[in-house]
């Protein structure tokens, strides 16, 4: 099955969201507020976004097609 431009943002975030979190585990290292430093906001909206970039990948991959 083809993949969307949505199914591939999604896949990006989560795997984003992943080794950041596994850089916080390791090293305790936050790449997300490592990069973005001062703007919290947009650190939070970074957040949000992997967020539901993995609800969306949780139902893509129970999803029946």
């Amino acid at each position: 099955m083809a993949k969307s431009v949505l199914d591939w943002i999604a896949l990006v975030l989560v795997i984003i969201g992943g080794l950041n979190w596994g850089l916080v585990g390791a090293f305790n290292i936050d790449l997300v507020q490592l990069v973005l430093g001062s703007v919290s906001w947009l650190a939070t909206t970074v957040y949000i976004l992997v967020g539901l970039a993995a609800l969306y990948t949780l139902y893509f991959a129970i999803s029946k097609n």
